[in-house]
């Protein structure tokens, strides 16, 4: 019997178990959200969490961000936990990560699924418009390229005008 043993080993040594736990975690602070196995997104929950924790002491502090790459093993990803994760959950007291279980199961073994994401403004810049499904943003483009369309037509046609009535050309061949 494990009796007093915490954490799970899923069927991994050590060593394993604590690479898996920094790539996950890694995905989890680059992309905002991954998708894994419930007793996977359970395990890595609490590493995800101690490192925000230590993220929000502050960029000042060097001994956590020296922390921070002990654990990552990639300091521009731990830059940018402390530049940006860090000040997002600045105001909030844990609680940085949720799990949400999917319908649907894993082709290969019919695993089950869970979705396990970053909460409130803790998605990186620039992956807050995945959340939109995908034929939503497919209707609201063409519409954003036809409303630019004139605009960019209207520069085009004023910039050639004032080439053609500038005399830079003839001052240089007088």
């Amino acid at each position: 019997m494990r009796h007093m043993n915490r954490g799970r080993r899923l069927s991994r040594t050590s060593s394993h178990r604590k690479a898996m736990y920094r790539n996950m975690v890694a995905a989890l602070f680059t992309h905002g959200r991954i998708i894994t196995t419930p007793a996977k997104a359970k395990e890595a929950r609490p590493f995800a969490e101690k490192l925000i924790t230590l993220a929000k002491k502050g960029s000042d502090n060097l001994a956590a961000r020296r922390r921070a790459i002990r654990l990552l093993h990639d300091p521009a990803l731990v830059r940018s936990l402390f530049e940006d994760l860090g000040v997002r959950y600045k105001d909030r007291n844990g609680g940085y990560t949720r799990i949400l279980h999917l319908s649907r199961t894993r082709i290969g073994d019919g695993a089950r699924q869970v979705l396990f994401e970053l909460v409130e403004g803790g998605v990186p810049a620039g992956k807050a418009k995945a959340d939109k499904p995908r034929a939503a943003v497919v209707k609201d483009e063409p519409a954003k390229q036809v409303e630019a369309a004139p605009e960019a037509a209207t520069e085009t046609e004023s910039a050639p005008d004032a080439v053609e009535a500038s005399p830079k050309g003839e001052d240089k061949a007088e």
